[in-house]
């Protein structure tokens, strides 16, 4: 298979009515496409952070009755699983593509993870591009632009995610579907790549 990137029918997903049929057509249709990034990216992914990287295609298998709004690979160096780990995530919901760090509930370190990030908040600044964007749950298409937020916001986030059980912590970019559909394969790996990159020291952090 050759990564043409992401076209119209792959968002189109999204707008298929139940659980089964969308499922089918993700499967068919986008499924595909993640399990080759996830081949395609992990050996990358090893080599920046130095430990085993293993790709997690979404299955949404615990899903009975509404169907998925978003799917994504994750990245983790774990082989088992990675939601209990900072990762990476390349992903789609109806409306763009994202690609996230990630630290989300079920991260067990989470507490120390804030306090680090609150320690490190003026070299996050520097590192952190301002088009990049934050968010505080993965389950929404919601994020805030990093230029946009004061230092106030910031620190929220970072406090939330020290004293809040179910706080999550995401940090990436977001491509509009517009934007996304003429980008050809090569300029959606290279952006991908530069987007790991950048993230990178967050998740040195952990």
């Amino acid at each position: 298979m050759k990564f043409n990137g992401f076209k119209k029918k792959d968002f189109d997903v999204f707008k298929i009515d139940g659980l089964e049929n969308r499922m089918e057509a993700l499967i068919h249709t986008i499924r595909p496409k993640l399990e080759w990034l996830g081949d395609h990216f992990s050996p990358t992914l090893s080599t920046m952070i130095g430990d085993e990287i293993f790709p997690h295609v979404a299955k949404h298998a615990r899903r009975s009755v509404n169907p998925p709004d978003d799917t994504w690979v994750a990245f983790a160096n774990n082989k088992r699983g990675y939601k209990q780990h900072p990762h990476f995530q390349i992903g789609l919901w109806e409306t763009h593509v994202f690609v996230w760090f990630a630290m989300i509930y079920e991260a067990p370190n989470k507490e120390e993870f804030g306090k680090a990030l609150e320690l490190q908040f003026d070299s996050l600044r520097a590192d952190i591009p301002d088009h990049y964007v934050w968010s505080g749950d993965h389950t929404k298409p919601d994020a805030k632009t990093f230029s946009e937020m004061s230092d106030d916001d910031l620190q929220q986030l970072f406090k939330r995610l020290q004293s809040v059980k179910k706080a999550e912590i995401l940090c990436g970019i977001q491509i509009p579907k517009e934007k996304a559909i003429k980008m050809s394969g090569k300029e959606t790996l290279e952006t991908i790549q530069d987007a790991f990159v950048k993230l990178l020291p967050l998740y040195k952090l952990y």
